[in-house]
Formats: structure tokens, C-alpha cells, sequence
């Protein structure tokens, strides 16, 4: 297959100057989540728009951007099963094209069910298949050393999707209308997709490789109390899988956690800031150039979380992104929307954004072992976009009923502030299962 051929090509190729082909792998992994995330993250800036021209309320295209996050979220352990069996390749290639479908087709949509076929089911299946359950299961395929500077790096990929897109996004919509303002991710997507068909591959043996950190023809060792639920993979699995976790309290911990992440960021944050902003008179341009200061810290604070999760105690890293970040929110309301209030906001809240995501990730692996984390993992990552959903509708309907978003602000805090000493519950994992 010519795909098979290019991979191997271009291993080979890198082996002979001494490079593994592992981070080709995560390159386009990035890619593909950056552009998944900066779809994700657009409909946030068309709030506004969209209720300007087809007359529907915040709370009305919030309930469609809820439906995307919701099951942008449970995708994850499916999402898991289906790249088990239909290989990355596939999966990642499909799911792109639904992606940039789905923001296509848009631009003919009249009626609000159009908006919650498309940007509700097709943006949500699409970029479920693309979630951070793909980087978990990435690294942990392709990946024994750096494992956490490389989680951080993917996750740090969201950042920078809304980096590189949002500004540009809005400049468009102010200039041109919303309906272009969407070609330029969609175009992204299908460039992106075309790489992974030709580029990705399952596993470092396909191109005659061992996993990056092993010594060529190492094996890993047989997995500590692997369920029988993980045998063969099907789409029973996931919920087999969650029914044994469901006895851990490990496991509601950091999905309750994660839970508190996404009632904090993005659906709250990456869907109202700028329909927040522009209650205070602050224009979508500044406002989304806000938004990509903070995915200029995410985007650093990611990677030096990724760099911390390998030396340090992850639960004492969680406890201080998510105080931070609860703080920073609870501040927000009172900054007065200046650029200084502004900048100082993007500073605390951007550098741990997404850093939440390397330490759940190794907790988790530490407690239910590589087999089982990107299912696990899924499941608490359901947990992140539940909790995003709740603050997508929630805060829409606060500003419809209540004319102001600082009531979702206050609660959004207020839990951080909950969930920061909450990670203490998890017990200290000395060794990590294989």
C-alpha cells in the first residue's frame, strides 16, 4: 500500500540520521489535535454572530456548542476501541473529514437544528475521535521515555490551535462575515488528514522499530491485574472497562477533577470569553487575541507541566493548577476588562489551562497500567467534556437569564478551589504497573 510504503520510507530514512520515527508519529498527532481543537474552539467566537443573524439567544447556540463538547467527550473510550480496530490511520483521517464537513456545510444553515446536526453531532463525533484519549494512546504505543514531556506537548496542542486560528477567526468575521471565517480550519483539517493517511502508523513495529527509550527487540512486561474485560477489544469494552474502574476511588477522584477542569476552561472560557468580553465593550479582535495570549502560556505551561509530571508528585502539581486557576476565575470579574486586568488574567489562568492533563494522564497510568489507560483515560476525559457541557449551557443560560456571566464565573472558581485539595484522596503510587 502506498501509504505503508511512505511510512517506512521516510522511518528509514530518519533512522539513518538518528532519528525515531515516534516523533513523526506525535507530530502529526499535534497537528491533528490542534486542528480538531481550533474547530472546536471557533464556534466560541460566532456566538454573537450567529445570534445577530438568525435571531436565536446565547442560551440557544450554547445548547448546541453543549451537545458538541458532550459527546466530543464520550467518544473517548469508543474512540479508543475503533483505533484498536480500524487502526490510527483510519480513524484520524475519517474523523478530520467529518470535522471540516461539518464546518463546511455550515455556511448553508438556516434553521437551528442545522446548527445542532452540524456543530452539535458531526463537530463532536469528529473531534471526539481527536481528543487527548489520542495522545495518551499515542505515547503509551510509541513512547517509554518522555512520556510526560510528550503528553505535555500534545496537550499543549489545544493552545496553540486557538493560537494560530482564533485572531485570525475573528479579523475575518469582522471584515468578511462568519461564513469564511471557517475555511481556513476546514482547510487545515483535510490537509492534516491527508498526512495521517500517508504517515501514521499503529505501533513501532510496523516500521520495524522498538518503542522510543526500549533497546531494539525489548519486550514490555505482562500487565498487572489487566481485567478479562481488556482481552479483545469491541464495543462492549469500554463499558466492561468502566464497570471494573468504577470500584476505584482513584478513578472518581480524577474523573470528579476533570469533571472541575472542563466546568473551567473550555466550556466556559474558550465558549463565552468573547461574548463575555463584549458585554464590557471589548470587540471580538481583542478579545480573541486575548484568548491566544492564554494559549501562548497554556502553550508553555503545558510543556513545563509535561517536563514537572516526569520528576515530581502529580497530585501536588494538580493541587496548585487548579487553585491557581480557581483564583484567576474568581479575580476575573473584577479586572475591569482593562488590558493590564486582561493580561494579568491570561498570565495565571493561560499557564495552567490544559497543564492538568500530563498529571491525570500519569496518575492514571500509574493506577490502572498502559493497557488500560487510554480507556480509563477516556472515561475521565467523559468526565472533563460532562463538565463542559454543564458550563456551555449553564453559562449561556446565566447571561440570557441574568444579563451577566459572573455568576458562572463564581461557581466555576468555587469549584477548582474544591477540587485542588480533592486530589490528595489518590494514594501515592510507588511503582506503576507495565
Amino acid at each position: 500500500m502506498p501509504a505503508v510504503s511512505c511510512a517506512q520510507s521516510m522511518s528509514d530514512w530518519l533512522e539513518r540520521r538518528g532519528i525515531h520515527y515516534s516523533w513523526v508519529v506525535a507530530a502529526i498527532i499535534f497537528l491533528t489535535m490542534l486542528s480538531s481543537s481550533a474547530a472546536l474552539g471557533l464556534p466560541g467566537a460566532l456566538i454573537r454572530p450567529l445570534g445577530d443573524e438568525f435571531g436565536w439567544s446565547i442560551d440557544e447556540v450554547s445548547s448546541a456548542l453543549a451537545i458538541r463538547f458532550l459527546l466530543y467527550g464520550l467518544m473517548g473510550p469508543f474512540a479508543a476501541v475503533l483505533i484498536e480496530r480500524y487502526g490510527l490511520r483510519r480513524i484520524v483521517s475519517i474523523a478530520l473529514v467529518f470535522v471540516a464537513a461539518g464546518l463546511v456545510l455550515a455556511v448553508r444553515m438556516t434553521q437551528l437544528w442545522h446548527l445542532v446536526v452540524l456543530w452539535g453531532l458531526l463537530l463532536g463525533l469528529g473531534t471526539g475521535l481527536t481528543a487527548l484519549v489520542l495522545g495518551a494512546i499515542v505515547v503509551n504505543r510509541w513512547f517509554d521515555k518522555r512520556r510526560g514531556l510528550v503528553l505535555g506537548l500534545l496537550a499543549a496542542s489545544t493552545a496553540t490551535g486557538q493560537l494560530v486560528f482564533l485572531p485570525m477567526a475573528a479579523w475575518l468575521i469582522e471584515v468578511v462575515g462568519w461564513r469564511l471565517s471557517v475555511v481556513p480550519v476546514a482547510a487545515v483539517c483535510l490537509v492534516v488528514g491527508g498526512l495521517a493517511w500517508l504517515f501514521l502508523r499503529d505501533h513501532p513495529a510496523d516500521v520495524g522499530l522498538a518503542v522510543y527509550g526500549e533497546s531494539p527487540g525489548a519486550l514490555r512486561a505482562a500487565p498487572a491485574a489487566v481485567p478479562k474485560s481488556v482481552g479483545r477489544p469491541s464495543f462492549l469494552s469500554p463499558l466492561l472497562v468502566l464497570r471494573d474502574v468504577s470500584r476505584s476511588g482513584t478513578f472518581w477522584v480524577l474523573f470528579g477533577t476533570f469533571f472541575v477542569c472542563g466546568l473551567s476552561t473550555s466550556g466556559l472560557i474558550q465558549t463565552h470569553f468573547i461574548s463575555l468580553c463584549g458585554d464590557f465593550g471589548l470587540s471580538p479582535i481583542p478579545a480573541a487575541s486575548v484568548l491566544a495570549m492564554m494559549g501562548a502560556f497554556d502553550l508553555a505551561g503545558t510543556i513545563l507541566s509535561g517536563w514537572l509530571s516526569d520528576r515530581y508528585d502529580n497530585r501536588k502539581l494538580l493541587f496548585w493548577y487548579y487553585g491557581l486557576r480557581g483564583l484567576s476565575l474568581l479575580w476575573l470579574p473584577h479586572s475591569e476588562f482593562t488590558l493590564y486586568g486582561l493580561s494579568l488574567f491570561a498570565v495565571f489562568y493561560g499557564l495552567d489551562w490544559i497543564a492538568t492533563v500530563p498529571p491525570t494522564v500519569k496518575l492514571t497510568t500509574a493506577r490502572f497500567g498502559t493497557v488500560q489507560a487510554g480507556m480509563v483515560f477516556g472515561w475521565i476525559f467523559a468526565g472533563h467534556q460532562i463538565g463542559s457541557a454543564v458550563a456551555a449551557y449553564g453559562a449561556g443560560l446565566t447571561r440570557t437569564l441574568m444579563l451577566t456571566y459572573t455568576p458562572a464565573l463564581y461557581a466555576a472558581g468555587l469549584a477548582c478551589l474544591i477540587a485542588a485539595p480533592a486530589v490528595f484522596l489518590i494514594r501515592r503510587q510507588r511503582t506503576a504497573p507495565a
